[in-house]
């Protein structure tokens, strides 16, 4: 039996026959997994904007407590605190600001005008 130059080789380099494959050395194989962990992350970290609002935004027309509530367009020149203390001047400003944020699902006190808000009952 002879034995070809090429068998010697790849018995030399560790495959067991020719086009053998890739052998990842420990250092290969932790690259990989911590890049795949890399990507799933990233990939999280992407649509976490969308799922983390799921179900937050409430229906106008009811409130929690299954009392009507009132939509009214933001003015010109209106703001959140401007829209609290007309709509509640009882209440503290400051606790009607945050149940229209809450109310509205809004990400923060930024309104635009010509948007529709509701406001608590």
């Amino acid at each position: 039996m002879t034995v070809t130059a090429q068998e010697i080789e790849c018995v030399r380099r560790g495959r067991t026959g020719p086009g053998g494959g890739v052998r990842l050395t420990r250092r290969g194989r932790l690259v990989l997994v911590v890049l795949a962990v890399l990507i799933l992350l990233a990939g999280l970290w992407m649509t976490a904007g969308h799922g983390a609002a799921a179900g937050t935004a409430k229906r106008h027309g009811a409130s929690q407590s299954g009392r009507a509530v009132e939509l009214v367009t933001v003015g010109a020149r209106d703001t959140l605190w401007d829209i609290a203390a007309r709509n509640r001047p009882a209440v503290d400003p400051r606790i009607t600001v945050q149940r229209i944020i809450d109310l509205n699902a809004l990400s923060g006190a930024i309104i635009q005008p010509g948007q529709r808000l509701a406001l608590p009952g």
